[in-house]
């Protein structure tokens, strides 16, 4: 189902870092001519600048999707809402030998926001999108939830449930007209990948593909070239891609 980002109103989580995917979401949906665009992060004065140069079109919400109060704020805030970007996201920790108890802690962290800030966050906007129409959900997921990156192995975990997640939205939704979209970036120039040694794709390119596949209708966005790749293994060969992100991280 093709979504009309022109003239509909969003809500991005996890919008506050400068070189993040979520920042860069709602500098191109306004581009795209998005009427408004409520942008959400755990330090909403991050915003202050991009939502004085938006002339009242940039929103900014305090929300930490681990929040029950936060979250059910926000919905009432955001009670116009057409189109929900989850795209708040943590990677609480990278590479460390299995024994090690923090791949436990670390874990624990990124279910909780990755995968339960998410589910809490669209359980709270599923009847605002539903009396405006139906609208859409974008999960932010990652490659790392179609294999594991074992260099990263409880974050590529919480991306797998998310994942999965999104595939249950996805159904669940169907029958108020929802339509639901997972995305699945590789490398992005981000402050999170900041120590992966890969080539990276900048924000606002993998932002503008990931709203060309909203406006297309397309249920599994790619939106850079290193996830295209591991997109077409993982659909041809996964167990291929498993040895490959195994030896990878030997």
């Amino acid at each position: 189902m093709a979504v009309q980002l022109k003239g509909l109103t969003a809500f991005v989580t996890g919008a506050n870092r400068d070189r993040g995917i979520g920042r860069a979401l709602v500098v191109a949906l306004l581009e795209r001519g998005a009427a408004r665009v409520y942008a959400a992060a755990r330090h909403p004065d991050t915003l202050d600048a991009l939502a004085a140069r938006s002339e009242g079109r940039v929103i900014p919400v305090q929300l930490d999707v681990t929040s029950p109060t936060d979250v059910a704020r926000a919905a009432a805030l955001a009670s116009d809402v057409q189109l929900l970007v989850n795209n708040a996201g943590v990677a609480a920790r990278l590479g460390g030998n299995f024994q090690d108890p923090s791949w436990v802690a670390a874990g624990r962290t990124e279910l909780e926001v990755n995968v339960l800030g998410t589910l809490a966050v669209t359980q709270a906007f599923a009847p605002i999108l539903a009396r405006n129409g139906g609208g859409a959900v974008v999960n932010v997921v990652s490659v790392a939830g179609l294999v594991n990156f074992p260099i990263l192995a409880s974050y590529s975990a919480s991306k797998a449930a998310l994942h999965s997640i999104t595939q249950a939205t996805r159904a669940l939704l169907r029958d108020q007209g929802t339509f639901v979209a997972g995305v699945y970036p590789g490398p992005i120039d981000t402050e999170m990948a900041d120590n992966l040694e890969m080539a990276k794709t900048s924000p606002s390119v993998a932002a503008g593909n990931i709203l060309d596949g909203i406006e297309a209708g397309l249920e599994e966005i790619f939106p850079d070239p290193t996830a295209r790749q591991i997109a077409e293994l993982y659909l041809r060969n996964p167990k291929e891609l498993e040895q490959q992100m195994s030896g990878a991280a030997a």
